[in-house]
Protein backbone atom coordinates (compact mmCIF):
# COMPACT_ATOMS: atom_id res chain seq x y z
CA UNK A 1 0.00 0.00 0.00
CA UNK A 2 1.34 3.69 -0.87
CA UNK A 3 1.52 5.48 1.95
CA UNK A 4 0.89 9.39 2.45
CA UNK A 5 4.60 11.47 2.53
CA UNK A 6 4.82 13.65 5.47
CA UNK A 7 5.41 17.38 4.26
CA UNK A 8 7.91 19.99 5.98
CA UNK A 9 6.22 21.73 8.57
CA UNK A 10 5.08 18.08 10.30
CA UNK A 11 6.70 18.21 13.63
CA UNK A 12 7.24 14.26 13.27
CA UNK A 13 9.97 15.48 10.87
CA UNK A 14 11.58 17.36 13.73
CA UNK A 15 11.40 14.77 16.21
CA UNK A 16 14.41 12.45 16.98
CA UNK A 17 13.08 8.68 16.22
CA UNK A 18 12.63 5.91 18.69
CA UNK A 19 14.77 2.67 18.40
CA UNK A 20 12.30 -0.46 16.94
CA UNK A 21 12.23 -3.69 18.86
CA UNK A 22 11.75 -7.01 16.70
CA UNK A 23 8.00 -7.49 17.62
CA UNK A 24 7.28 -3.91 16.56
CA UNK A 25 3.81 -4.60 15.17
CA UNK A 26 3.73 -5.29 11.20
CA UNK A 27 7.35 -4.18 10.80
CA UNK A 28 7.12 -6.58 7.68
CA UNK A 29 4.27 -4.36 5.97
CA UNK A 30 5.25 -1.08 7.41
CA UNK A 31 8.64 -2.08 5.82
CA UNK A 32 6.89 -3.33 2.21
CA UNK A 33 4.69 -0.14 2.71
CA UNK A 34 7.19 2.00 2.36
CA UNK A 35 9.46 0.62 -0.34
CA UNK A 36 6.10 0.31 -2.29
CA UNK A 37 5.76 4.41 -1.26
CA UNK A 38 9.05 5.01 -2.24
CA UNK A 39 9.26 3.50 -5.57
CA UNK A 40 6.29 5.30 -5.82
CA UNK A 41 7.83 8.53 -5.36
CA UNK A 42 10.72 7.73 -7.69
CA UNK A 43 12.89 8.17 -4.72
CA UNK A 44 16.14 6.48 -3.75
CA UNK A 45 15.30 6.73 0.12
CA UNK A 46 12.79 6.67 2.39
CA UNK A 47 12.87 7.19 5.98
CA UNK A 48 10.08 6.35 8.66
CA UNK A 49 9.56 9.92 9.42
CA UNK A 50 8.82 11.03 6.18
CA UNK A 51 5.43 8.41 6.51
CA UNK A 52 4.40 9.57 9.94
CA UNK A 53 5.93 7.22 12.00
CA UNK A 54 8.57 8.32 14.48
CA UNK A 55 10.74 4.89 14.42
CA UNK A 56 14.36 4.53 13.80
CA UNK A 57 14.35 2.80 10.24
CA UNK A 58 14.95 3.64 6.46
CA UNK A 59 15.24 2.29 3.21
CA UNK A 60 18.15 3.42 0.73
CA UNK A 61 17.51 2.11 -3.38
CA UNK A 62 20.31 3.76 -5.23
CA UNK A 63 20.08 1.66 -8.46
CA UNK A 64 18.00 4.92 -10.20
CA UNK A 65 21.39 6.73 -10.06
CA UNK A 66 23.46 3.77 -12.10
CA UNK A 67 22.13 5.27 -15.33
CA UNK A 68 23.92 7.84 -14.38
CA UNK A 69 27.05 8.16 -16.67
CA UNK A 70 29.29 10.64 -14.66
CA UNK A 71 30.16 7.36 -12.39
CA UNK A 72 32.55 4.90 -13.24
CA UNK A 73 31.51 1.28 -14.91
CA UNK A 74 32.43 0.10 -11.43
CA UNK A 75 30.56 2.80 -9.05
CA UNK A 76 27.21 2.23 -11.24
CA UNK A 77 27.80 -1.33 -10.76
CA UNK A 78 27.93 -0.77 -6.47
CA UNK A 79 24.87 1.96 -7.03
CA UNK A 80 22.92 -0.38 -9.01
CA UNK A 81 23.55 -3.26 -6.30
CA UNK A 82 22.76 -1.31 -3.28
CA UNK A 83 19.47 -2.05 -1.50
CA UNK A 84 19.34 -1.92 1.91
CA UNK A 85 16.73 -1.43 5.24
CA UNK A 86 18.18 -0.05 8.36
CA UNK A 87 17.13 -0.72 11.51
CA UNK A 88 18.49 1.64 14.95
CA UNK A 89 21.31 2.73 12.90
CA UNK A 90 24.17 4.45 14.29
CA UNK A 91 26.32 6.77 12.83
CA UNK A 92 29.89 6.15 14.12
CA UNK A 93 32.44 7.37 12.29
CA UNK A 94 32.15 10.52 9.26
CA UNK A 95 35.41 11.15 7.56
CA UNK A 96 36.56 13.12 4.63
CA UNK A 97 36.77 16.25 3.17
CA UNK A 98 33.25 17.26 2.48
CA UNK A 99 32.28 17.38 -0.94
CA UNK A 100 29.03 19.41 -2.34
CA UNK A 101 25.67 17.57 -4.17
CA UNK A 102 22.59 18.36 -5.20
CA UNK A 103 20.00 17.18 -2.87
CA UNK A 104 16.02 17.13 -2.77
CA UNK A 105 14.11 15.21 -0.70
CA UNK A 106 10.17 13.89 -1.16
CA UNK A 107 9.32 15.85 2.01
CA UNK A 108 10.10 18.83 0.51
CA UNK A 109 9.52 18.54 -3.22
CA UNK A 110 10.99 21.15 -5.91
CA UNK A 111 13.86 22.38 -3.80
CA UNK A 112 17.29 20.96 -4.87
CA UNK A 113 20.16 22.41 -2.97
CA UNK A 114 23.79 21.87 -2.73
CA UNK A 115 24.54 20.45 0.75
CA UNK A 116 28.25 19.51 1.91
CA UNK A 117 28.77 15.66 3.72
CA UNK A 118 32.18 13.54 4.30
CA UNK A 119 32.25 11.29 1.59
CA UNK A 120 33.13 8.46 4.34
CA UNK A 121 31.29 6.89 7.16
CA UNK A 122 31.19 4.10 9.27
CA UNK A 123 27.52 2.65 10.81
CA UNK A 124 26.32 -0.09 12.91
CA UNK A 125 22.26 -0.98 11.67
CA UNK A 126 20.23 -4.19 11.93
CA UNK A 127 18.52 -5.13 8.68
CA UNK A 128 15.16 -6.18 8.64
CA UNK A 129 15.56 -9.24 10.32
CA UNK A 130 17.31 -7.64 13.34
CA UNK A 131 21.02 -8.79 12.08
CA UNK A 132 23.51 -6.46 13.17
CA UNK A 133 25.50 -4.77 10.94
CA UNK A 134 29.04 -2.30 11.23
CA UNK A 135 29.98 -1.70 7.44
CA UNK A 136 31.81 1.57 6.12
CA UNK A 137 30.49 3.45 3.17
CA UNK A 138 32.01 6.24 1.12
CA UNK A 139 30.67 8.54 -2.22
CA UNK A 140 27.16 8.38 -3.32
CA UNK A 141 25.95 5.45 -1.44
CA UNK A 142 27.28 7.45 1.85
CA UNK A 143 25.59 10.65 1.02
CA UNK A 144 22.41 8.71 0.85
CA UNK A 145 22.49 6.92 4.18
CA UNK A 146 23.83 10.28 5.56
CA UNK A 147 20.74 12.30 4.46
CA UNK A 148 18.08 9.36 5.51
CA UNK A 149 19.79 8.77 8.85
CA UNK A 150 19.52 12.57 9.17
CA UNK A 151 15.47 12.07 9.05
CA UNK A 152 15.78 9.42 12.03
CA UNK A 153 17.46 12.47 13.68
CA UNK A 154 14.93 15.24 13.11
CA UNK A 155 17.08 16.78 10.85
CA UNK A 156 16.42 17.85 7.42
CA UNK A 157 18.99 18.31 4.27
CA UNK A 158 17.87 22.09 4.53
CA UNK A 159 18.95 22.68 7.94
CA UNK A 160 22.51 21.90 6.75
CA UNK A 161 22.21 25.55 4.14
CA UNK A 162 23.61 28.91 4.54
CA UNK A 163 21.42 31.60 6.12
CA UNK A 164 21.07 33.54 2.61
CA UNK A 165 20.12 30.10 1.41
CA UNK A 166 17.67 29.64 3.91
CA UNK A 167 16.09 33.09 3.28
CA UNK A 168 16.26 32.73 -0.18
CA UNK A 169 13.81 29.73 0.25
CA UNK A 170 11.63 30.15 2.69
CA UNK A 171 8.53 31.12 0.72
CA UNK A 172 8.88 27.57 -0.81
CA UNK A 173 8.81 26.17 2.52
CA UNK A 174 6.15 27.68 3.67
CA UNK A 175 3.80 27.30 0.20
CA UNK A 176 5.08 23.35 1.03
CA UNK A 177 3.45 23.30 4.51
CA UNK A 178 0.71 24.81 3.79
CA UNK A 179 0.41 22.13 0.49
CA UNK A 180 0.50 24.89 -1.99
CA UNK A 181 2.43 22.56 -4.22
CA UNK A 182 1.96 19.92 -7.05
CA UNK A 183 3.29 16.19 -6.50
CA UNK A 184 2.76 13.20 -8.76
CA UNK A 185 2.92 11.34 -5.27
CA UNK A 186 0.41 11.23 -1.86
CA UNK A 187 1.42 14.34 0.55
CA UNK A 188 0.07 14.85 4.14
CA UNK A 189 0.15 18.01 4.90
CA UNK A 190 0.30 19.47 8.20
CA UNK A 191 -2.68 21.32 9.22
CA UNK A 192 -2.96 25.35 8.90
CA UNK A 193 -3.89 26.75 12.06
CA UNK A 194 -6.65 29.40 11.37
CA UNK A 195 -6.38 32.87 12.49
CA UNK A 196 -9.48 33.72 14.64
Amino acid sequence: MTLAIVAYGDPVLRKKADPIAKDHPNLDEIIENMKETMYAAFGVGLAAPQVGLSIRMFLVDTSPFAEDEDFSIEERAQLKAFNRTFINAEIMEEEGDEWAFNEGCLSIPDIREDVFRQPKIKIKYQDENFKEHVEEFDGLIARVVQHEYDHIEGILFTDKLSSLKKRLIKGKLSNISKGKIDVDYRMRFPSVKKKR
